[in-house]
Order: structure tokens, then sequence, then C-alpha cells
């Protein structure tokens, strides 16, 4: 197949008017000259790679911590008709057992296949969490970091977790780092850290910081907290750029201050995304939506009701470069997690996973391995 006339998202980070080849389900040539064949003609809109959405909890009712082989699947497919054509399932703070089960599906349907999205792995969003800063993570089941516990469900997961989530200020905390760092991407989040016990984190190896801003401790000008640390290290980090979550001038500073290079857009999507307000669950809670807004009993924000597509269009809507926010959804991610050799640009031997969008960023078609689904 042969998408012609494309502005096409560049690895480069730029865009330029090419033409791209795809056979099977691998790009095999992106070149400038047109080839002398029939293709589908994309005068005047955009070809980026698919989305990569490497912090999503669940979607169309369904939660990855509902461990479900038919949930991964409503998901994916609701995933790939946005646009978003890979993803982690993440999972919530729960018991060890109940991880073990979700855990093992992810297993399972990683080696099924999927109809939708291809679920790169797990993204392991507790239980090594701060009370003080729980959010929508149930407290009653939340751990003290334990490298042996992780490997107990990396093991099960058969090795497909990629990114594990952790408060530096708990006890075995740094010692978690230094049995881990250069096995697993390590990330700060829901953490009642100082400025202090963050920066001994990441010089020790963590590498990363999960939804910046929410679930830590804030920039002060006395205190810079966990967020100061991110800001003041060479750390990548997630926003959540629903609208929502953090309001759209801190989301402009993120972007002049650590550069496009070092931000990774996510949605933190909950089962309610793609469903009208009502009551929902995320890792077992309950969460009431209203307006799109997504909360616990008490208040607190239980993730998105969003999409990555969304986020990317918010973020181009908030005043930041086009070309910076899809990087931030493509290229950053894939590298992120280890995957950028297949995945996260166009170039020749890549997936054909690709993502049309129309001068106004709004979605045209999806190619999923090399195929056009909608």
């Amino acid at each position: 197949m042969l998408l012609k006339n494309a502005w096409v998202f560049t690895p480069e980070f730029t865009f330029e008017q090419l033409h791209v080849q795809l056979q099977g389900d691998r790009i095999v040539d992106v070149r400038q000259e047109a080839p002398d064949q029939p293709g589908e003609d994309l005068t005047g809109c955009f070809l980026i790679p698919g989305l990569i959405d490497i912090h999503t909890h669940g979607c169309v009712g369904w939660d990855a911590s509902d461990g479900d082989l038919e949930g991964l699947q409503a998901m994916s497919e609701f995933y790939a008709r946005h646009g978003v054509t890979s993803f982690l399932a993440t999972s919530m703070s729960q018991p060890v057992s109940t991880l073990e089960r979700v855990f093992a599906q992810v297993r399972a349907f990683r080696q099924e296949g999927p109809r939708g999205a291809r679920c790169l792995g797990i993204h392991m969003e507790g239980p090594f969490f701060s009370k003080e800063k729980c959010g929508a993570q149930d407290p009653s089941v939340l751990l003290a970091p334990d490298a042996a516990v992780y490997r107990h469900l990396q093991e099960i997961s058969g090795n497909c977790i990629r990114q594990v989530d952790f408060a530096p200020e708990l006890p075995g905390a740094m010692e978690f780092i230094e049995a881990l760092k250069g096995e697993v991407p390590l990330s700060l989040a829901h953490t009642n850290a100082d400025y202090d016990t963050a920066i001994q984190a990441m010089d020790l190896g963590v590498n990363h910081v999960t939804h910046l801003f929410n679930g830590m401790t804030g920039i002060s000008h006395r205190a810079p907290g966990v967020a100061g640390a991110a800001m003041d290290r060479d750390v990548t980090a997630e926003l959540i750029c629903d609208g929502i979550h953090i309001h759209p001038a801190v989301i402009r500073m993120v972007f002049r201050a650590k550069g496009p290079d070092r931000v990774n857009l996510i949605s933190d999507s909950m089962s309610a995304a793609g469903m009208p307000d009502g009551t929902y669950h995320l890792g077992g809670q309950k969460v009431n939506v209203r307006g799109g807004r997504a909360t616990l009993d008490n208040g607190a924000l239980a993730g998105s009701t969003t999409n990555l597509l969304a986020c990317v269009q918010n973020v181009i809507s908030f005043g930041v470069p086009a070309e910076h926010a899809i990087q931030a959804a493509t290229y950053n991610p894939a590298r992120e997690i280890g995957v950028l050799d297949d995945l996260g640009t166009i170039e020749t031997g890549k997936f054909a996973d690709l993502v049309v969008l129309d001068e106004h960023w709004n979605l045209k078609q999806v190619y999923l391995r090399g195929k056009a689904i909608l």
C-alpha cells in the first residue's frame, strides 16, 4: 500500500511532504519522489506514528486490573479506533494475589495477539506508595518497596513489566533502587517525599516521574518537592493533559523547562473513558464521573476519562508546538519503554502503525499493522 503526498512527521520531529510505502505490517520505503503506482492520496493531511500510551488503566467500562481477557480486547480495540496503536496495561495498588492474576492475564492476552492496539506490557503503578499521597490508590493494600515482590510479579507477567512506580521516602526504597536500576525503568509516584529525598533517588538511578504534579509534593519556592526535583534533574516525566489534572500554563512551562524530549503525554484513563457520566470503578474502588471528571467519594481525582489523541489535541490548543506534542506521544514513550527499534517513528523497517490527521488535528484514519481500520 502506498500513502501519497502526506505531511509526514519525520524522525527529526518536523513535517515533510513524503510518500510512505507499506508492505505487510511494516514500512518498506519513505521517499520524496512519488512512485509510479496508485495509492491513497493524503494531500493536506498529517501522517504521524501511532500513539503510544504508557499509562492507561482502562476504557469502555473495563479496567486492566479486572484481569479479564474480554476487557483487555475491548480496551485494545477502543484505543486503536482513537489513534492509540500501542499501550501499557496499567495496574493499581491491589493485594499481591490479585496482581498475580491480573499480570498472568495480561501475559495471556499478549500471547494471544490483539485485534486492536498492541499491548506492549505492564506499567506497574502500585502498591509501593505513600498513604499520604495515595490519591485513588487503595491505602489498605500499600506496601514498602520490595524487589522480591516485583521480581515475583515480573516472572508471572512473562517479563513484560516495562515500568514500576514507587515512593522513595518509604523504608527500603533506596535499596529497592540499587537492586533494580538497569533492570526496569523506575519511576517516582504517589509520594510524600521532599526534594532532597527525590534527588537522592534520582541520583541513585530513578529515571522517570509518573503523572508529574499529581500524587506528589508540589513546587514551593522554599520546598521544591518531588515536582521540583523532576524539573531540576534530567529525568523524563509524564503529563496528564485532559485539561483537568494540570493547568495549561503549567503544561507549557514543563515543555519549556524540560524540553520536548523529556516529556511523555499520557491519558491515565480509567474505565469511564468512552462512556457516559455515571458510577464506575478503578482498581476495585468506586469512581463517580460527572462532566467527564472522575473522582472518589472523597473528591480525589481518580484517573481521567480522556484518550491520548485528545491529550495531544489539547496540548496543541494550549500553545505547545504540534511537533513537540506529537513527539511526546510517539517517539518519547517508545524510547522510554525500549521499543524504539520497532515503533515511535515513521522509518523503513518499523511497524506500519500510523495515524492520519486533518489540518485541524482531527482523526481521519488509523493504519494498524499496515491495514486501514476506520
